[in-house]
């Protein structure tokens, strides 16, 4: 199982809105580690780490109409980098 990090810059009405405490729940239903912050412009930035396949399906989530899977806010686009995982990363934490 190949084991990567996820950076992920989530634009949209998604400040204020419940947002990081979701994407941090359905990190946590995947078995990911990581971290949501608000950024000063506006967007949120995701930080996730494990499985390729469940960080696959965090990205998938993000973009995903809200109606899908009762995402709060309004999602206008994802932005995903892709990295080598770092060390002693544990948990999911909103910033």
């Amino acid at each position: 199982m190949t084991t990567e990090r996820l950076t992920a810059f989530v634009s949209g009405h998604v400040q204020g809105v419940g947002f990081r405490w979701w994407t941090r729940s359905r990190a946590l239903e995947l078995g990911l580690v990581g971290h949501a912050r608000n950024l000063e412009d506006g967007r949120v930035e995701v930080v996730a780490q494990g499985p390729t396949q469940a960080l696959d399906a965090l990205a998938e989530l993000l973009r995903a109409q809200p109606s899908t899977h009762r995402r709060p806010g309004r999602v206008t686009s994802v932005v995903c980098q892709w990295a080598q995982p770092h060390d002693g990363v544990v948990g999911f934490r909103e910033r």
